[in-house]
């Protein structure tokens, strides 16, 4: 039976090859540590083994085996890749005064920052790699890559997750080799200047780019030439987030396409011209040759991050199949393309860029081979107004399928998803990739004669009319889904289900709607938690009865307002706890009643950093089911339930609560990830000051 069915799939079983890697690079980052990493490695090992024990010759034995081995792979490279780039991480928040080089420069000119990546001397007892953020007023003239700064600035460490299911840049910023967060202060000193190299080229284009076109639209089309997103205000980036068009904002697929296909028609088109080279040269050869040319040209100029490296290998591996003769864009070129970079970047896979952009490519190409889609969007001789009708039908369905592709990953990741990328991404792409890149790119080419400013005025239109649809898709009612954070089980029956549907061809496929579903209906059933606590214990969000959030702290940012709102499956504005029901505020600890799961209950929440009548504090405590404080509670402080101080939060990270049934869920889970015990380095402490409180805190106002 088994080798009946390997038979009838022959042609997709190395489809999943990249999935049998990815499968043990995800093992990795689930498991908690070395014992169940090196259980990975043996359950690998003994299902190859098993394979080999089956009767060689069948596919269904090499496939077992191939599996095992792949699984193996990729549990040891993600290990090995973790090790490799392992770096010491600052253990404290300091204000240290030291001298750095600088590796790149970031302008940021929508918050009027810029981020600078320093590498710091030693003898400043820092890690080796640094990111701080610098008010563009207080960075010096002539601050290139190379540099050398003497610098002061706040630095802490990479902060873990907030709260369960929300971003890790601690991870993240472990793979970068970044060390130490933080801000910057002036004065700001030029020790040595620096050889601007590479970046010149790119910050040189990015400020020429923004210097034509104002706002928004001169940010966006910076992203589309360098890569840069700094100059678009955070209004606007929001827009295109919950319009579905956020992906244009990043080089990939699209872009690198673009360029490709631009290069190749003009080099065919200029060759065509000179018949004697059009009959000895293969002309469609010279120009996939420009084409990668062009590809590679551009990933360089843009900086060369990772979505648009993947795009880049993807374009090399479909130019060299057209010069070859085979078929182009297939799911086996895509495989290729994610083995490549699961290799190369194994880290990339736990990342939502990763996901998204194979999941949409996937779907689009699985959509397009199927034989029943394939003969419905054939091209065939017809009128003109059915041939359109059939164009736009072939753009809605795909849009459809890649929305439903998406949707998951974006639930997973950002918490929300919308609901409108579909429709708005049909005239969006065309938009993008036929309109305003080569209006841009002749724009460019024009400056160099002093005549871009006409084009320069259509690309501000295009982008315009881009930001109208992102605007308005976004502000319509409904655009965005929002739910809490999704169980990561549900997530991972999901993409089973996805990957079953998408990389199977015979009626097997049809088994992949059951995982799916059952995934879907677990993530929608998960209900919002009641309460949200980040790790720091500053801040707190309490669901309130109409649905929403509550937040302790009326200063909040607005980072930490999003997180929390992110995290309880709430979309706008989150109001005071204090002004709440059954809620009672002084200025240095709130008290709060709720009923649910058949009890009431008392939470008590430190909101200050003044100190606490001890006797009060102690009473509140004792009447209380949940204590919250960012600071460390005396020891006679004893709530009824849990007590979620400082000591507690530095073991558990971030914590979600949800009442009715008393599930406590936390970021930390006793892991032993690189970023979750790292080795530390920090400054020597400043002699201490006797520093005296102004005031102390008052309990009596909530009390009553």
């Amino acid at each position: 039976m088994s080798e009946r069915l390997a038979e009838a799939e022959r042609g997709q079983l190395p489809l999943w090859m990249p999935v049998a890697l990815g499968v043990g690079i995800t093992a990795w980052f689930v498991l908690p540590g070395p014992a169940a990493w090196g259980a990975v490695l043996l359950v690998g090992l003994a299902v190859a083994l098993a394979g080999l024990m089956l009767p060689w010759g069948t596919r269904t034995a090499r496939a077992i085996t191939i599996a095992g081995l792949l699984v193996m792979l990729g549990c040891a490279l993600i290990w090995w890749r973790a090790e490799r780039v392992a770096a010491p991480v600052l253990a404290r928040p300091v204000v240290a005064a030291f001298e750095a080089r600088v590796e790149r420069v970031e302008p940021l000119p929508a918050r009027e920052l810029v981020r600078l990546t320093l590498r710091p001397d030693a003898a400043a007892r820092l890690p080796p790699l640094v990111r701080v953020n610098i008010a563009q007023g207080d960075l010096p003239a002539g601050v290139v890559p190379d540099s050398r700064l003497a610098l002061r600035a706040r630095l802490m460490p990479p902060p873990s997750a907030a709260l369960p299911g929300a971003y890790d840049f601690a991870r993240t910023a472990w793979f970068q080799g970044i060390g130490a967060t933080g801000r910057g202060f002036a004065p700001i000193r030029v020790v040595a200047p620096g050889d601007p190299g590479d970046a010149a080229l790119r910050s040189t284009l990015t400020d020429h780019i923004v210097s034509r076109v104002d706002g928004s639209e001169g940010g966006i089309a910076a992203a589309f030439v360098t890569g840069d997103r700094g100059a678009i205000e955070a209004a606007d980036a929001e827009a295109m987030r919950r319009s579905g068009l956020a992906h244009l904002l990043s080089i990939s697929g699209l872009h690198v396409t673009a360029v490709v296909v631009g290069t190749m028609t003009l080099v065919l088109k200029l060759l065509a011209l000179f018949p004697p080279l059009a009959i000895r040269v293969r002309l469609p050869v010279v120009a996939a040759g420009a084409g990668a040319t062009a590809a590679l040209a551009y990933t360089w100029l843009s900086g060369a991050d990772v979505p648009t490296v993947r795009s880049c290998i993807a374009a090399l591996l479909v130019l060299a199949a057209l010069s070859i003769g085979r078929e182009a864009i297939t799911l086996r070129l895509i495989a290729t393309g994610a083995l490549l970079v699961l290799l190369a970047l194994p880290e990339s896979l736990a990342g939502p860029s990763f996901q998204l952009s194979f999941a949409a490519v996937t779907a689009i190409v699985a959509l397009h081979e199927h034989p029943r889609v394939r003969r419905w969007f054939l091209k065939r001789d017809e009128a003109p107004w059915r041939r359109l009708g059939r164009n736009l039908a072939s753009l809605l369905l795909t849009g459809l399928v890649v929305e439903a592709a998406l949707m998951p990953i974006g639930l997973y990741h950002f918490h929300k998803a919308g609901l409108y990328g579909a429709l708005a991404n049909i005239v969006a792409i065309p938009l993008t990739t036929f309109v305003t890149m080569p209006l841009e790119a002749l724009a460019l080419a024009l400056d160099l004669i002093g005549l871009g400013a006409p084009a320069w005025w259509a690309v501000e239109r295009s982008l315009a009319l881009l930001l109208w649809i992102a605007r308005t898709v976004a502000a319509a009612p409904g655009s965005v889904a929002s739910l809490p954070a999704m169980p990561d089980g549900a997530f991972a029956l999901m993409v089973v289900g996805g990957l079953w549907i998408a990389l199977w061809r015979t009626a097997l496929r049809r088994w992949g709607i059951l995982p799916f579903a059952v995934g879907a209906v677990w993530a929608l059933a998960t209900p919002a938690p009641d309460l949200l606590v980040t790790g720091d214990g500053r801040h707190m969000a309490l669901a309130t009865p109409d649905g929403g959030m509550a937040i302790l702290r009326d200063r909040a940012g607005d980072y930490v307002r999003s997180t929390l709102g992110e995290g309880g499956g709430v979309e706008g504005a989150l109001p005071p706890l204090s002004e709440q029901p059954g809620v009672k505020c002084s200025a240095d600890l709130c008290i709060a009643t709720r009923e649910t799961g058949g009890r009431r209950w008392t939470i008590v929440a430190t909101r200050s950093g003044y100190a606490l009548p001890w006797a009060e504090l102690i009473a509140a405590c004792r009447r209380a089911d949940i204590v919250v404080s960012d600071r460390r509670l005396p020891d006679g402080c004893t709530p009824r339930w849990l007590k979620l101080d400082r000591t507690m939060l530095a073991r558990t990270g971030g914590v979600a609560i949800s009442l009715a049934n008393g599930r406590v869920t936390t970021v930390r889970q006793g892991g032993r990830h690189p970023w979750e015990v790292p080795q530390t380095v920090a400054p020597p402490r400043p002699p201490y000051r006797d520093r005296r409180v102004g005031r102390k805190g008052t309990i009596s106002d909530a009390a009553r």
